[in-house]
C-alpha cells in the first residue's frame, strides 16, 4: 500500500466517481481504476460498491477511508516540516473555524499566512456544529481550529485568543435604534431570526433568551450569519450575532446588548505544532479579540 493509493480511494470518496477523481489530481482514469483494484486487492475487501448515484464506500470501505486520511494529513504534515526553510513552506494546512467566530479576523490571519508562505496550501472550512469539528478533531484531519471551547479531550492544545461580544441586529428605522445600547427586556415582543438547532450559535442565542426570561416567536432559522444579519435588516426580525459577522455597510443597524453577551476564542493547535500551524497562530494572537463590545462594532 502506498499514500498515493490512498489518496486515490479519499478521492474516490469524495468525487463518487473514478473519473472525477483522476479528473481532480490530474490522474489517467485507467491508471486511478487499476490502483484502487491493486489495493482492494492487498486489503482483501471491496472499498466502494456501485450504486445509481455513483460509488460510495461500503462498511469496510468507510472504515479504510478513516484511517487513510489520518495518514494523508499526517504525511503532509511532515512533508510541509521536513521542507519548511528560513523563507519558504510548502504543503498543505488544514483549518476549521466554527460558524460565528473570527469573521474578520481569522480572513486578515490567513491573507497574511499566504503572502509570507505563498507556496503554502491552505484548506479552510466552517462548521456551525462542534460536535462535528471535534469528530474531525479525533480524526487528527485538522491542524488548527478556531472554536469556543476546548477540543479533543488532550488531543489538542488550546490557546484561548480573547473573548467575541455579541451585538443586535435590527431592521431600519426600528425604535431602537435611537438607543446606545439595548436592554435584552426590551426585545421581549420582538420576532426572532434564529440559527439552526444544532448550531452553537444558537445554543449561546437560546442560552440569552431562556436566561433572560424571554420566549419570543422565531420567525425564521438560517444556517449562516450573513443570512441572518440580512434578514434582520430588511426588518424580519432581530438576531443576535459575533460583533465581526456584521458587514461594514450595516453596522449602523447594530447595538450592544445588556447584560453583555460574548464568547471565549480558543485556537485548537495539535501538540507538536508545525511551522505553519504556529505562523498562524502567532498571525491569530496579533489580530484584536476585544472583550468589550464598543457602540460600533468596527473600527
Amino acid at each position: 500500500m502506498s499514500l498515493r493509493q490512498f489518496e486515490y480511494a479519499l478521492a474516490v470518496a469524495e468525487e463518487g466517481s473514478v473519473t472525477a477523481a483522476a479528473e481532480r489530481l490530474h490522474v489517467a482514469q485507467p491508471s486511478m481504476s487499476q490502483q484502487i483494484r491493486s489495493l482492494e486487492r492487498e486489503l482483501g475487501v471491496t472499498l466502494f460498491a456501485r450504486t445509481p448515484t455513483g460509488l460510495v464506500p461500503t462498511v469496510l470501505g468507510r472504515a479504510f477511508l478513516r484511517d487513510a486520511e489520518v495518514a494523508v494529513s499526517a504525511a503532509r504534515r511532515a512533508r510541509a516540516t521536513a521542507r519548511a526553510g528560513a523563507d519558504e513552506l510548502v504543503g498543505e494546512l488544514m483549518v476549521a473555524v466554527q460558524m460565528g467566530l473570527g469573521t474578520r479576523q481569522l480572513p486578515r490571519a490567513l491573507g497574511a499566512l499566504r503572502s509570507r508562505f505563498p507556496r503554502l496550501e491552505i484548506t479552510v472550512f466552517e462548521e456551525p456544529n462542534p460536535a462535528e469539528l471535534e469528530r474531525l478533531a479525533r480524526r487528527g484531519v485538522l491542524d488548527l481550529a478556531l472554536m469556543a471551547g476546548p477540543c479533543g479531550e488532550g488531543l489538542y492544545d488550546g490557546h484561548h485568543l480573547g473573548d467575541e461580544g455579541f451585538v443586535a441586529v435590527l431592521g431600519e428605522g426600528h425604535p431602537l435604534l435611537a438607543a446606545d445600547r439595548i436592554e435584552l427586556n426590551d426585545l421581549a415582543g420582538e420576532p426572532w431570526v434564529r440559527f439552526d438547532h444544532d448550531s452553537a450559535l444558537d445554543e449561546v442565542v437560546g442560552g440569552v433568551l431562556t436566561g433572560n426570561g424571554l420566549a419570543p416567536t422565531t420567525v425564521a432559522r438560517v444556517s449562516q450569519t450573513a443570512t441572518a444579519v440580512r434578514w434582520a435588516a430588511h426588518g424580519l426580525g432581530v438576531t443576535l450575532v459575533p460583533a465581526s459577522a456584521v458587514p461594514h455597510d450595516q453596522c449602523h443597524l447594530v447595538r450592544p446588548v445588556s447584560p453583555f453577551v460574548s464568547q471565549p476564542v480558543v485556537a485548537a493547535v495539535r501538540p507538536g505544532a508545525g511551522p505553519a500551524e504556529t505562523a498562524l497562530l502567532d498571525l491569530l494572537r496579533r489580530e484584536n479579540w476585544c472583550r468589550n463590545a464598543p457602540a460600533s462594532p468596527v473600527s
